[in-house]
């Protein structure tokens, strides 16, 4: 009986993590058309995933953390990339307020 009410327990206070932390101060500095892949790597890591979008190569790098009593933090980074490897566009989204206010500086 204790052994069910414990992994209950533990099961309801359990936290989902994905992805890697990275630097959203960076973000700001991406330049379309400049800012290469290999600089992206060298800033934010090594992406989650990578992808291909109409036929343009895609990367994205998570932060996600989900607890299942507690609040959800999450920030993304989606970049898509013109053939000779710079930056085409990108998204940045966060859950988290101080990031938006930080990039609005």
């Amino acid at each position: 009986m204790k052994r069910a009410i414990f992994l209950t327990a533990a099961l309801f206070c359990g936290c989902i993590t994905m992805g890697t932390p990275f630097d959203v101060g960076k973000v700001p500095g991406i330049q379309v058309g400049k800012t290469t892949e290999k600089e992206l790597r060298l800033a934010f890591g090594e992406p989650y995933r990578t992808g291909v979008e109409d036929g343009d190569d895609t990367e994205t790098w998570l932060d996600y953390k989900y607890s299942l009593l507690g609040e959800q933090k999450t920030r993304d980074l989606y970049v898509k990339f013109n053939a000779d490897g710079t930056v085409k566009s990108y998204s940045f989204n966060s859950s988290l307020p101080e990031d938006q206010a930080r990039l609005k500086k």
